[in-house]
């Protein structure tokens, strides 16, 4: 633990930090296969990473330094991105120019990353290291694991193999690129509100299994692996803008197929017919998404004909976000490795209650806080922290007379008062039957100590409660 001086200036540091988070998010997107190129034949990832920097933290970090006299250059952010276990070398990483955005979010792209035939992996992962300017390392972050695949699947996908299958409630990306040139490459996107088709940015879509009995407006979502045929829904993780229902088709040639009900698998050619609709597709046209009727085909009642601007290729996504505060700090060192919590899991009660931090990139230099208050913790492993769960006394003196549930965010802080947050909460619960009313306090004012003390115990043993904020 901290010296006592020292723990009281952080505590009162990370309480105006709760009241407001200053924070620093980096998130990065990208696809969750790369097909591998041959050759000198360059198969550049598609769609291509993205890197969105966000929250007010960077802004408050750019005028510090500013503020240094290193003037404008010195505070820009700037990155490279590349395959891990590549080695530093800056041929094999691409340089990312972060652009800031309408909603002052910066935007970095690297387009022209692949992996060769030489590298003989099964999965990597993408190093993105972060840089100001003026040489000031921020820090390195790496994506989700990757599989390389050498071709989309031409057979029809088994569920006893499910590792191409893409299933209900999982994140896609869509794109359409004409007569097959990559210059042509056009990404479903969400701007201003509307489905926009953009050559620059690509939007990653949470794709739902509908029921087919069911009105729009009621539209209950399904588990399971999407199957051509199957109405589904795609809606937009950045902003929650939907898509009316729609009927996944397979395309064959530029006919849409209408009797193949097989799984769905990466990088496969796809339409997505309008529910209820008289043969009528998502199509882009230049920048806009429109409508397009396809042709009946007269000999085969099976099939429809549709433009290329109909012919969507389909692709599962991942997101890894790292959020960090130096508001408390004045940071020096880089401020990876950014611990990311996964799971929680409670063990013991009363004064021996302990809780098992779950996830990745943990270091000995971590200590779990309960809101404003510090958890005794022992570094278990990368992938393990274990803390003592602070007495609800510690959150104040007003503990004696809770009735009602106390939630309080669980961060990590590192030694040096980095702040690292994160979406899950801890609990207390008071067990309200064991609470008396003030009648009962009132008629034994002289064993009221000792009443308090039984519910304490009491409650001690039995008030604690996780779950996961959505």
């Amino acid at each position: 633990r901290s010296n006592p001086y020292q723990a009281n200036l952080l505590r009162d540091g990370v309480r105006r930090y709760l009241q407001l988070p200053v924070d620093q998010t980096v998130l990065i997107l990208h696809a969750k296969v790369a097909q591998k190129s041959y050759g000198n034949e360059k198969r550049f990832f598609c769609p291509p990473p993205c890197v969105y920097l966000s929250g007010p933290g960077w802004k408050l970090k750019q005028e510090q330094i500013k503020a240094s006299d290193l003037g404008e250059a010195g505070f820009r952010v700037c990155g490279y991105m590349g395959l891990d276990s590549m080695g530093s070398s800056l041929m094999e990483t691409q340089k990312l120019s972060f652009e800031e955005q309408p909603d002052a979010k910066g935007f970095g792209c690297a387009k022209a990353l692949y992996i060769s035939d030489a590298d003989k992996r099964k999965h990597f992962r993408l190093v993105l290291k972060l840089f100001f300017s003026n040489g000031q390392e921020i820090g390195t972050f790496h994506s989700k694991l990757i599989k390389v695949i050498s071709k989309p699947s031409q057979k029809k996908q088994s569920l006893k193999n499910t590792d191409l299958c893409i299933s209900s409630g999982s994140k896609v990306s869509l794109f359409n690129r004409l007569r097959s040139q990559t210059v042509s490459t056009r990404y479903l996107s969400v701007e201003g509100g509307a489905f926009i088709a953009s050559a620059r940015q690509w939007a990653a879509f949470t794709l739902h299994l509908a029921d087919e009995r069911c009105t729009r407006s009621e539209f209950p979502l399904r588990e399971g692996y999407i199957r051509y045929g199957s109405v589904v829904q795609l809606v937009c993780t950045a902003t929650g803008i939907t898509l009316p229902p729609l009927i996944i088709r397979k395309v064959t040639k530029q006919y849409a197929m209408l009797d193949v009900d097989e799984p769905i698998s990466q990088l496969h050619k796809c339409a997505f017919q309008f529910q209820g609709s008289d043969r009528m597709y998502l199509c882009l046209s230049t920048e806009k998404v429109i409508q397009f009727q396809a042709s009946p085909c007269p000999k085969e009642a099976n099939r429809e004909l549709l433009n290329d601007g109909s012919c969507w290729t389909i692709i599962g996504t991942e997101t890894v976000e790292y959020t960090f505060s130096e508001s408390l700090a004045c940071v020096h060192e880089p401020v990876s490795p950014v611990p990311l919590i996964t799971a929680l899991q409670l063990t013991g009660g009363g004064d021996v209650a302990m809780l098992d931090v779950q996830g990745e990139y943990f270091h000995a230099h971590l200590k779990v806080w309960f809101g404003d208050v510090e958890a005794e913790t022992m570094y278990r492993s990368p992938k393990s922290l274990i803390c003592v769960v602070p007495d609800v006394s510690a959150f104040g003196s007003d503990w004696r007379w809770l009735r009602y549930p106390i939630t309080v965010p669980l961060l990590l802080i590192r030694d040096d008062g980095l702040i690292y947050s994160s979406s899950f909460t801890f609990t207390y619960t008071p067990e309200q039957s064991f609470i008396p009313g003030q009648q009962v306090l009132s008629d034994v004012p002289q064993d009221s100590d000792k009443l308090l003390d039984s519910i304490h115990q009491e409650f001690t043993r039995t008030n604690f409660h996780l779950f996961m904020q959505s």
